[in-house]
């Protein structure tokens, strides 16, 4: 699962690699500390606004400063976030930014492991409750925004490499909008949410 997060070969290096800007989750307590809807906020908040400080993370996330404070200490255990000193204005000024690298785990590294089962239940919930936040909140956008939203569906008979094929294809797009320099072209922009999945079923 790409967070930027399907499988990859085993790994033998105890918690990530990074490779080629994909950091390969194996060890359980990574997996874990990405896996709380808190700590996933702030993952998502310091790769949407760069880097800042635990008393300006609390302001955008309404949480007291000790609980984001105590929370950034758990990333940085895991090498999910880092300290930028050069931003620190004195001594006791600490500034925070994610960490280079998509996340990039899948289930099967982690058999009958129920923090895999628990990160997995964490994405499709936090992705389901921005989706309503949308519904909630669209009739204050204005009409072109509303129209331009979309979600669609398909079905389609794969083979595995077809799919693998089609999630490079997808991420390699999407992350090309996400990393890119923001064009100065005089257009309105709004920060889009972006999900894709596409699993095995039935209709």
């Amino acid at each position: 699962m790409r967070d930027h997060q399907t499988g990859g070969e085993a790994d033998e290096t105890p918690k990530a690699r990074v490779t080629d800007q994909v950091r390969e989750v194996r060890d359980s307590k990574v997996l874990a500390a990405m896996s709380h809807p808190l700590r996933r906020r702030l993952l998502d908040i310091l790769r949407v606004d760069g880097p800042s400080t635990a008393s300006v993370l609390a302001g955008k996330s309404g949480q007291a400063v000790g609980n984001i404070s105590h929370h950034l200490k758990v990333l940085a255990a895991s090498e999910l976030v880092e300290e930028v000193p050069e931003l620190a204005r004195d001594r006791r000024e600490r500034w925070w930014r994610r960490s280079p690298g998509a996340l990039n785990w899948s289930p099967s590294d982690f058999p009958d492991d129920p923090v895999a089962a628990a990160a997995e239940s964490l994405v499709l919930e936090r992705q389901t409750a921005l989706v309503r936040q949308w519904f909630a909140a669209r009739d204050d956008y204005p009409e072109p925004w509303r129209r331009a939203a979309f979600t669609t569906d398909h079905w389609a008979r794969l083979s595995v490499a077809e799919l693998a094929e089609l999630e490079e294809k997808i991420f390699a797009l999407l992350a090309s909008l996400a990393d890119r320099e923001v064009p100065d072209d005089g257009q309105e922009r709004e920060l889009v949410f972006l999900s894709v999945r596409a699993v095995p079923g039935q209709p």
